[in-house]
């Protein structure tokens, strides 16, 4: 029999989205996170979430805004190794006694709650599992991206990855979709400068590609993009 649940707030509705993409959720799954949502947490902007080598701990969902696993030189050069965006797992249930193997850093303000645990079978396993993969998945774009992409290149595969993610969660609209980023962030995510950042966005813009204004990027013409760049959707 089917127990009627009170909705989820708002402020889960992206990562229910996202979740339930990734596999069918039940209404006991609906029934943990939605008693998740009592221990909700909040980080502003450029506030530490995980520490590198400190215990990784109980795994977090993210139910808004924009995080980062980040490697932060001793000179005070970083590279953004991922973003993590509503619906996504910072840490993992297999390996939470061991060290986190990067920092985690919000990038925008970001509301995030204990994942809940999920039974073996379980829709919500099944959800996180699948996470789990596709999140190696883009850490070896991310390593294809900058081993061999051009700075037009990254960019573009880079903004291919964040519609397609995004469309997941429910945040992005056809070819459109917010990116709160700075040049600065973008530069660290694809290991180029601001400088070069800024110039390849104004090419884009030129080549009719891209249209960014007040924190949303509309892509004109998506398919050439992803032929550009040999992109494919997970």
């Amino acid at each position: 029999m089917n127990i009627a649940l009170k909705p989820h707030s708002s402020l889960f509705a992206a990562a229910i989205t996202r979740l339930s993409n990734l596999a069918p959720l039940s209404d006991a799954d609906h029934a943990a996170l939605r008693d998740a949502e009592l221990e909700r947490r909040r980080f502003a902007a450029h506030r530490e979430i995980q520490g590198e080598g400190k215990p990784a701990g109980t795994p977090l969902l993210v139910l808004s805004g924009w995080a980062a696993r980040v490697r932060t030189f001793s000179d005070g050069r970083r590279q953004l190794l991922g973003l993590v965006l509503p619906g996504d797992l910072i840490g993992s249930w297999h390996h939470g006694d061991a060290p986190a193997p990067t920092s985690v850093m919000a990038v925008s303000e970001v509301t995030l709650v204990p994942a809940p645990a999920a039974a073996p079978g379980t829709g919500l396993a099944r959800a996180y599992a699948a996470a789990a993969a596709l999140e190696s998945a883009q850490l070896y774009r991310q390593i294809a991206r900058l081993g061999r992409l051009s700075a037009y290149e990254r960019l573009a595969d880079w903004l291919l990855e964040m519609r397609e993610r995004l469309a997941a969660a429910g945040l992005a609209s056809g070819n459109s979709f917010p990116m709160p980023l700075t040049q600065e962030v973008l530069a660290d995510t694809l290991g180029l400068t601001s400088v070069h950042i800024n110039r390849t966005l104004q090419s884009m813009r030129r080549d009719g590609v891209l249209d960014l204004r007040s924190g949303t990027v509309r892509l004109a013409d998506p398919e050439q993009l992803a032929a550009l760049v040999d992109y494919r959707t997970r």
